[in-house]
């Protein structure tokens, strides 16, 4: 079989931080990196599983909502992808950083957290959630749009 795109990527090399991981066609991912690679330290799932529903909540909220195709977490837990259509690398590292600043400041129920819109909603830690989204922050407020790459 051939070798995917994600497993060409050298993963020693990874710091903390946003990437453009790949592009097909108008279709942007991109790679948000919270955690550095094979380090031993990774998101909890109970952390990683609340962070997507506040990401993708915030996201699919956003004024670029439209723009915005999927979010969800990397199952080695170091992150999270953000596929994207029409936005700019700019307009992208904006959403990132309101969505990490929404994240690290949210008070109240998880959005879409029960049983009727959840297939594990007891899974949750947003304190946790809060602390990782936080220690991103500064990392993604660094960034300009011409960082954006691997």
């Amino acid at each position: 079989m051939e070798r995917i795109a994600s497993f060409c990527v050298d993963h020693t090399r990874l710091e903390r931080g946003m990437y453009l991981s790949r592009q097909d066609g108008d279709v942007l991912t991109w790679d948000i990196r919270m955690k550095k690679p094979n380090q031993g330290d990774y998101l909890s799932t109970a952390a990683a599983h609340t962070l997507e529903h506040l990401f993708a909540t915030y996201a699919r909220n956003s004024a670029v909502k439209d723009g915005v195709i999927y979010v969800g977490p990397m199952g080695c837990r170091t992150g999270f992808y953000l596929l994207t259509r029409g936005l700019t690398p700019a307009q992208a590292l904006q959403l990132t950083v309101d969505a990490y600043r929404f994240m690290a400041d949210f008070e109240g129920a998880v959005p879409g957290a029960s049983e009727v819109e959840c297939g594990n909603y007891r899974d949750m830690d947003l304190p946790t959630a809060k602390a990782e989204a936080a220690a991103m922050l500064p990392v993604l407020e660094a960034l300009t749009a011409e960082d954006l790459h691997y």
